[in-house]
């Protein structure tokens, strides 16, 4: 079974063997990850995102550290409580537990809502630029660089395109 992936690559590839000749200048790829993490906004969104996934792993773990201490004492304190106060103590604690892996659950979902949006925010940004330097240099068609399986050098326009989204676009704010 073809899955759709594999078909679009196949219809992709019949069009640059069906229409190479009249292609033949006029086709260019860029790599939109390397736009993504080489940019000024890019790179700037994708160090924001780090730091707030690292100050949240920061917080997470200090909290799971404070939460262990917490097991360990109650489980010292066992023979001193009475059955009732310790079941209530272990009921809290398994409560804690749950919230901390519920607000962590939550943390890293926003983190990753947070990049979806910067990427959408960056590639819509990109198309009107990649439009007018396809305009200006009669350039009819370009691609994704993961979709290329071979391709000159010299028809990559990544860094070019990186130039001037740093001209027009140094940041997502």
């Amino acid at each position: 079974m073809i899955t759709f992936k594999k078909k679009i690559f196949l219809v992709a590839t019949l069009f640059f063997f069906y229409f190479s000749s009249s292609f033949s200048d006029s086709a260019h790829f860029v790599d939109f990850k390397k736009i993504l993490n080489k940019s000024k906004a890019g790179s700037e969104m994708q160090t924001e995102l780090r730091n707030k996934f690292e100050a949240a792993s920061k917080k997470f773990k200090k909290q799971d550290k404070n939460l262990r201490k917490e097991e360990s004492d109650i489980i010292v304190k066992k023979k001193i409580l009475s059955k009732e106060e310790y079941q209530k103590t272990i009921e809290v604690l398994r409560k804690k537990v749950a919230k901390l892996q519920e607000d962590r659950k939550k943390t890293l979902n926003d983190i990753a809502i947070s990049r979806n949006k910067s990427k959408k925010s960056l590639l819509k940004a990109v198309n009107p630029i990649m439009k007018k330097y396809m305009e200006d240099n009669k350039i009819r068609l370009i691609v994704d660089k993961s979709s290329v399986v071979l391709g000159d050098s010299s028809l990559e326009l990544t860094d070019k395109i990186i130039t001037i989204l740093n001209k027009e676009l140094p940041s997502l704010k």
